[in-house]
């Protein structure tokens, strides 16, 4: 074998982000692509420093390939029913292969995880010879590893913090001095197993216990019965059933299981415009994505994640709404510093960022998705202990001082502050529903301070957020510029669905915002260069606002639209380019996929038990 590595060719395509399933284990997460590469994944968090990262660089950001190295190989992917399994075949003129790939789970469930990156590959048809190449690359690709040989079949890549057990049950070559190689022929009938586990660095200079064969073959089935058993406590069996299922599996997978906190997505600096630089991370668990992400997941009957998220909510914020920030690291990290990277970028869009600068932005929408969320909770029956109704109150009194502020909105306006419609509507859900579970729990509240303001927003909101002429609610007090987001607006409670106002609102937002039968954000420009794509939540929003105004047929075209943008796996991403024809922004999105349960629910005229 030569001495210089054979490296993988730096791609001026990439493959569109809507090619890649995504592996969860409720901790960490991957994405493989449909020709079965692995080009993402973070252990042993999903915003730890990613060991693959050839998303966002093709030429030194690392990633597990399988290849048929001696002719054209067609491809074909889906998962495995009803989990977060991978099934990716590989087909050439001699013979077939299926790769399961997955990242396991133990008999002890998500709560113990195993750190471990698995990919099982078996014989279908024939016979065919791979390759597998593994070029770990941590911290972003930034740093290239050391190898440590352990045995013929088990190596060590070990850099910074960072270390990975790389185990295979056939012989793994050095290719270079950083990356790694093995070649098998695989006729049918016949296994041929990966695990890449991450690891304590200091634990490298010990020999570790090597998984066989068998402990392999029972992580998968172990992963695959963990992830039906989940998936059988939906409760929705209305139209659109295995797509509303894929969408909950795949915010599950978003979802920590030892800490509650829900991540906005999956990945990081996946541009909204091609070229752009509106390139997020969103690998965090923002306040207003999750507490709609508990909605959707308990009205499907998945409780326990939404109990999940307000304890971690109410712990991260140290029970005090002077510490509450609009999003937490998945631990319930408060700093968040957003950096840029030196890498090319996912298609050349720079620049890539790390982190979010938008943690310590006001945005007083939070509050009312807050106390909409505890209401929920109370409504299911929790009882709220004396410390978590001080934390409570403390937001209540919060959205009495503060709804006079300006703020930067759901969309994270870095363009300055205004004074947004919809966050001053979420400040009176705030004051509305401290005021009832005040008087549900038998608590002494300040009513008539309580009172007082929400009247006093009330009559704000009415007077200076909707436009008379356009007959419309409007982004902010006092402008004309619409916000697909006015669509929530019922979901504050400040005005019903079927409300005059909220029939001409999204009437007037469907009209002005249309991309192609899809909707864009807002029509305002956000102060940053570059057009972004449709933004499909608002596309699942407005299907959900014509469903519970009674438009029935006008709801069924928009949601099927948004639905069509979805990969051929069911993920869906942020946005959608409406002239490539392509998924952009981050994916899979946490917000698209729970609009898309929302939309489906009310297709199917099922109202959450709590807003009856």
């Amino acid at each position: 074998m030569s001495d210089e590595p054979s490296r993988p060719a730096a791609h001026a395509a990439q493959p569109s982000i809507g090619n890649y399933a995504l592996l969860s284990d409720c901790h960490a997460a991957a994405l493989v692509s449909s020709a079965g590469s692995i080009d993402w994944c973070c252990l042993p968090r999903l915003d730890s420093s990613s060991c693959f990262a050839r998303l966002l660089d093709a030429a030194c950001g690392g990633s597990c390939s399988i290849e048929a190295p001696d002719g054209e190989v067609e491809t074909a992917q889906r998962y495995v029913d009803d989990t977060l399994v991978a099934a990716t075949t590989l087909r050439s003129e001699g013979g077939a292969v299926r790769v399961l790939d997955f990242l396991a789970i133990g008999d002890e469930g998500p709560e113990q995880p195993q750190q471990a990156l698995v990919r099982v590959v078996e014989g279908l048809e024939g016979e065919m010879t791979l390759r597998v190449r593994v070029s770990p690359r941590f911290d972003y690709g930034r740093l290239r590893p050391w190898l440590r040989r352990i045995d013929r079949d088990a190596v060590f890549a070990v850099g910074g913090d960072d270390a990975l057990l790389v185990a295979a049950d056939t012989p793994i070559e050095t290719d270079g001095e950083h990356d790694l190689r093995a070649d098998f022929r695989l006729r049918r009938g016949e296994r041929r197993r990966l695990v890449i586990r991450a690891v304590a660095p200091a634990r490298t200079e010990e020999r570790p216990e090597l998984p066989s064969p068998a402990d392999v073959d029972a992580l998968l089935d172990t992963t695959v019965r963990w992830w039906r058993a989940w998936a059988r406590r939906c409760q929705y069996d209305g139209p659109h059933r295995s797509a509303v299922l894929r969408s909950a599996l795949t915010l599950r997978g978003l979802v920590n299981a030892r800490t509650g906190a829900i991540a906005a997505a999956a990945t990081t600096s996946l541009p909204e415009a091609p070229g752009g630089v509106r390139n997020w991370d969103y690998r965090f668990s923002w306040i207003r994505d999750s507490s709609f992400s508990v909605r959707s997941l308990a009205g499907i009957g998945f409780v326990d994640e939404a109990d999940g998220f307000a304890r971690f909510v109410i712990r991260s914020a140290a029970g005090s709404a002077d510490d509450l920030q609009v999003f937490f690291g998945m631990g319930g990290e408060r700093h968040v510093d957003e950096h840029e990277l030196p890498l090319d970028g996912y298609r050349g869009a720079r620049p890539v960022r790390i982190g979010n600068a938008g943690a310590t932005q006001v945005q007083l929408d939070a509050l009312g998705q807050l106390l909409n969320l505890v209401w929920r909770w109370h409504s299911r029956g929790a009882m709220l202990d004396d410390e978590q109704w001080r934390f409570v109150r403390s937001l209540v009194d919060a959205a009495a001082d503060r709804w006079r502020e300006p703020d930067r909105g759901i969309w994270e306006w870095r363009d300055g502050s205004m004074h947004f419609t919809l966050s001053k509507a979420a400040c009176w859900s705030a004051l509305h529903r401290g005021l009832q579970l005040g008087e549900a729990t038998g608590r002494a509240v300040p009513t008539a301070r309580w009172t007082r303001a929400r009247d006093d927003v009330r009559r704000a909101v009415e007077r200076h957020g909707w436009h008379e002429s356009r007959r419309a609610f409007t982004q902010a007090f006092d402008n004309e510029e619409l916000d697909a987001a006015l669509l929530l607006l019922p979901h504050t409670g400040f005005v019903a669905w079927d409300d005059p106002r909220m029939v001409a609102t999204a009437d007037a937002v469907a009209a002005e915002l249309d991309d192609d039968g899809l909707l864009r954000r807002c029509s305002e420009d956000d102060g940053l260069p570059g057009r972004e794509g449709a933004f499909l939540p608002c596309s699942f929003w407005l299907a959900e606002c014509l469903a519970r105004q009674g438009r029935r047929e006008e709801a069924r075209r928009v949601f099927q639209r948004a639905a069509e943008t979805a990969s051929p796996l069911g993920l869906f991403s942020e946005e959608h380019d409406t002239t490539e024809r392509e998924p952009t922004g981050n994916y899979p999105q946490a917000l698209t996929h729970l609009s898309h349960i929302g939309a489906a629910l009310a297709l199917a005229g099922q109202v959450p038990p709590e807003e009856t």
